[in-house]
């Protein structure tokens, strides 16, 4: 390993302490030894060379002391005690080689105990100093003066005025928080200035850590951080439980503060990095990122064939990145839209340096011919069929459209998987299929309908994954309210009684991954995904953070076919356990071949009379949840009962997850 240059001024002073405790110890000090000139000279030297020989090879003067912790202090230690036992066995054999009296034991260590304290003195002093040098005090005047004369450095080059950093509150004054706080007075580039830490330990509340105070949690605690001129707080809490981050956003983002994040792994491993930033959008949902794929999930899809349909999409994209990482024999991305499917297959070869077999066709699955050529030409061992119209408003007015994509897309691809023997095939299903008032919604629940039914009749393994909706996926309400917020307003809300589930795009994509080797056949899973969230909640959310003034939040009144509020399942009372406590399987009695096949040819003779109306009747027909959305959407006085509706949670009791 390549050692750093050696600190020679560091060198000169530790050599002028280590001289001046020889002057006094064997000098001044005689005690019954009376030693010559030439025997104190080669003591001095032997103690000399041994503590620099030491400290040398132990590194001590390679460390940059005015960053340094616990562990420079340890090294200087083990060096200091290696330099001791090295001088000791050089007395002991001194008598016999050159006729000098030996010094006794405790002179040695008083010596070697004085030293290291003065050592250790020196480095903490210089420490103080460039932590707490650039104060324009008598102190601070002081302060520099040593640094100088320590080093040559002069606090004004290498520090930056706290006055010009932004003052933070720390929440939280454990290990987490601590870390923070060493990073920032540790660092004179550091944009942030630690001024208070906030704790709910009355042993804490009060005390000090690293000169810092500590403030207690309570109701009293935004009115203190003014006394210290707290500008923005940062939430340093390992395991924060959802309530607790909810209510600490509410609190001091309601009094006026941006919540920032500081996420510290428990394992700092390569690649990992500590990192202060923005309490961004997922962390609305005030819950942890549910990781789900694991070594069999991976294990399965290995040298696997998988074609994925609507590859280029928001979540097509994600499974590709996903897939990518489990060493699959091939990926083809099938897509109608070029643009998304160039843009995923650039950046997957570019990040695994074309070592990855993927390939792209360009095809919609309405054109069964054009799927036959894609079946024919690679033989896909697994079909993630994520394609499809999702748009609820578009959908409404083209009805004819959403069945032709939706539903016999997808009857195309059931057909083919079992003409060229498929081994799985897995379908990206919605909340919005659950009692559908929307022909998105039906168009998908008649889908679940086709693979749920081909899974009694056909020899391929069929499952499908519902999920809610996806944060930041294209079309999602999340990139619109940052476009209106970045605008300056209005953010428009359809109606602020609206409550929906939300899941980031990492944990949509992993929930369909784990289907594949956790489903038999026939299973419709079903995640756990959370508390619902009140849509005006978010809006009012984003824009505190944002930190634009005046946006104004108006309604515009729900839009066809939309809900109030989406369902995760049909019946909630038949629910299935997976080994996956956050996954579900829904019990639903699928259709025999001859009754969809009936449901179809309705279908299919609705959309030839090209009246949209015809196709909204005939899909009221073929599929009995589709509802009115009168008969969905609740009065007023029922808006506030939902908020607190959690079908999964009435079940069972919330889990803990691995993060």
């Amino acid at each position: 390993m390549k050692r750093g240059r050696i600190r020679w001024p560091l060198v000169a002073y530790d050599m002028l302490i280590l001289l001046a405790l020889d002057v006094l110890l064997l000098v001044l000090y005689r005690s019954s030894e009376h030693l010559r000139w030439s025997a104190i000279l080669l003591h001095s030297g032997i103690s000399f060379v041994c503590v620099f020989l030491a400290r040398s090879r132990g590194s001590v003067y390679q460390q940059i002391w005015r960053y340094g912790g616990i562990q420079s202090y340890i090294r200087l230690l083990i060096a200091d005690g290696a330099a001791f036992f090295a001088v000791l066995a050089i007395e002991f054999l001194l008598p016999v080689t050159v006729h000098v009296p030996r010094l006794s034991f405790a002179r040695l260590l008083s010596i070697a105990c004085m030293n290291l304290l003065g050592a250790l003195s020196i480095r903490m002093i210089y420490r103080y100093a460039f932590k707490y040098g650039p104060e324009d005090t008598p102190r601070g005047h002081f302060l520099r003066l040593l640094l100088r004369i320590f080093s040559g450095e002069d606090m004004v080059h290498v520090n930056v005025d706290t006055v010009q950093k932004i003052k933070i509150a720390i929440i939280g004054a454990g290990r987490v928080g601590v870390n923070l706080a060493e990073e920032l007075l540790g660092n004179a580039d550091a944009a942030y200035a630690p001024r208070c830490f906030v704790d709910g330990d009355p042993e804490k509340a009060g005390r000090e850590i690293h000169g810092i105070t500590v403030v207690m949690e309570d109701e009293h605690t935004v009115e203190q951080l003014s006394r210290f001129e707290v500008q923005e707080v940062v939430l340093a809490i390992q395991n924060l439980s959802e309530e607790k981050k909810r209510d600490l956003y509410t609190r001091y983002s309601s009094a006026g503060y941006k919540v920032k994040v500081y996420d510290y792994p428990v394992m700092q491993t390569a690649g990992q990095k500590r990192h202060l930033r923005e309490f961004d959008v997922e962390d609305l949902l005030f819950r942890k990122p549910i990781h789900i794929s694991n070594e069999k999930t991976s294990a399965y899809y290995r040298d696997k064939v998988i074609l994925i349909t609507g590859g280029g999409g928001s979540i097509g994209s994600e499974l590709c990145r996903q897939l990518a990482k489990m060493s699959p024999k091939q990926i083809i991305i099938l897509d109608i839209y070029e643009n998304g499917a160039y843009d995923v297959q650039q950046e997957l070869l570019t990040a695994y340096h074309g070592k990855l077999d993927l390939q792209i066709e360009i095809c919609s699955i309405t054109q069964k011919s054009a799927l036959t050529r894609v079946f024919e030409r690679y033989h896909p061992q697994i079909v993630i069929h994520a394609a499809a119209h999702k748009h609820v408003p578009l959908m409404e007015k083209d009805c004819i459209e959403a069945v032709h994509n939706n539903v016999f897309g997808t009857k195309n691809l059931v057909d083919l998987s079992e003409q060229y023997r498929v081994e799985r095939f897995m379908m990206v299903s919605t909340d919005k299929a659950v009692n559908p008032t929307s022909v998105m919604g039906a168009s998908k629940r008649m889908c679940e309908m086709i693979v749920l039914s081909a899974s009694t009749w056909g020899s391929v393994n069929y499952s499908a994954t519902r999920f809610g909706n996806v944060l930041g996926s294209a079309g999602s309400v999340i990139p619109l309210f940052k476009r209106q917020i970045a605008a300056g307003g209005p953010v428009t809300l359809t109606d602020r009684r609206i409550i929906r589930y939300f899941m980031t795009i990492s944990e949509a994509s992993q929930l369909v991954l784990q289907s594949g080797p956790m489903a038999k056949n026939g299973e419709l899973f079903v995640l756990d995904m959370g508390q619902p969230i009140k849509i005006l909640d978010l809006a009012e959310s984003m824009i505190r953070l944002s930190g634009v003034q005046g946006v104004e939040i108006i309604e515009t009144g729900l839009r066809p076919g939309e809900k109030l509020y989406e369902e995760l399942l049909v019946k909630t009372e038949q629910l299935g356990k997976t080994e996956n406590s956050l996954i579900f399987i829904e019990t639903d009695t699928p259709l025999r071949k001859e009754e969809l096949d009936n449901r179809l040819a309705l279908l299919e003779q609705a959309c030839d009379t090209q009246r949209d109306e015809a196709v909204r009747e005939a899909l009221r027909q073929t599929v009995p949840t589709y509802c009115a959305l009168d008969d969905v959407n609740p009065p007023d006085t029922q808006a506030a009962e939902l908020s607190t509706r959690h079908p999964l949670r009435e079940r069972r009791k919330p889990v803990q997850v691995r993060v």
